[in-house]
Order: C-alpha cells, then structure tokens, then sequence
C-alpha cells in the first residue's frame, strides 16, 4: 500500500490575487503557519514553485522536486489576472473555464494537467509499502482529487483547495482512494 499526503503550498500574492501561473514567493505568516504542521514520509516531494519548496522547508521536510506536480502552464497568460483576463477577453477566458479540453494561447489544458498527475500517481503506486509526502500547488491537488473520484475534468472549477489545505489518498494494487479520519 501507497500511501499520499497532498498538501497545497503556502499562500502568495499571486493566489490571492488569482494570478495565473508564475514563481510567486510564499506569505511570511502563511510559511509561520506552515511550521506549526508537521508530516512525514518514507518520500517527499514538492512542485517546483519555490512557494512549494519553501513550504515543505518550513514543515521540515527536505523535499525532492518533481516536474510533474507544477502547476498549470498559462502560457500568454501567465502573470496576469483573471480579473484582467475577463476584461481582456471575457469569451477566451469563458471558453477556457467551461471546456477543460481548451488550454490558454501556449498553455496547458485542464485534461494535460490532469493526465501528468494521474501519470505520477500511477509511477508512486507501484513503490511498495510508501508513505509519501507531496507539497504541490493547488491546482495540482484538485487535479489528483478528480483522478481519484474518476470525476470529469469540468468538475475541476468546482474543487477549492486552499492554502495548506491537506488530502490524503491511498493505494492498493495501483488504484487510488481517498482517505477521511
């Protein structure tokens, strides 16, 4: 058995903000939240953000980084709001929210996001007797989520993880649970 502990990273700027993709640095009070939490495992690992890596720091944690849990590519959009996105062009945006086969101009789809999750989930399943750790961006927490309750990817929009936020997933014989208690 497999077992994962998903945490989402720190907040930053950008999350509150809604900005879209980046290298945000996490909130100072949100990383003194992050050190009161504690995990462990046998594997740790963190998206490539440094808000990813610096949370996992603050938990303690000395976390490998793993390409396939970063966040979404935004391509063109990447640094810009969603709020300005909307005024820019509010039909590409709308399109982009509700077809989660679309992928901004240069950027990744919802279904490419959720396929290189589950593709990950499928490489850790086959470790054995694991207790893994991963501090990754929210976007990739509610993908794993969707992989898991084999849910469509328009449900995507409608998973809030929040900062810190925690899931803990299962597997036996390579198929993924979710874990309450």
């Amino acid at each position: 058995m497999t077992a994962l502990t998903l945490v989402a990273h720190a907040l930053t700027p950008a999350l509150r903000g809604l900005v879209l993709g980046g290298a945000a640095e996490p909130d100072v009070a949100s990383l003194e939240t992050a050190r009161e939490l504690k995990f462990d495992g046998d594997l740790v690992f963190a998206g490539p953000e440094p808000a990813a890596v610096k949370t996992a720091e603050a938990f303690g944690l000395t976390a490998q980084v793993e390409q396939a849990l970063r966040d979404r590519e935004y391509g063109d959009w990447t640094g810009r709001s969603l709020e300005e996105l909307l005024t820019a062009d509010p039909q590409a945006v709308a399109g982009w929210l509700e077809h989660p086969h679309t992928a901004p101009p240069g950027g990744e789809s919802a279904n490419d996001v959720l396929t290189r999750v589950a593709d990950w989930l499928g490489d850790i399943a086959s470790d054995a007797s694991e207790t893994v750790v991963a501090v990754v961006h929210p976007a990739v927490v509610r993908a794993a989520v969707l992989y898991v309750l084999e849910a469509p990817a328009e449900s995507l929009r409608h998973v809030d993880v929040r900062p810190l936020s925690v899931v803990r997933l299962s597997a036996h014989t390579g198929s993924w649970s979710l874990v309450f208690g």
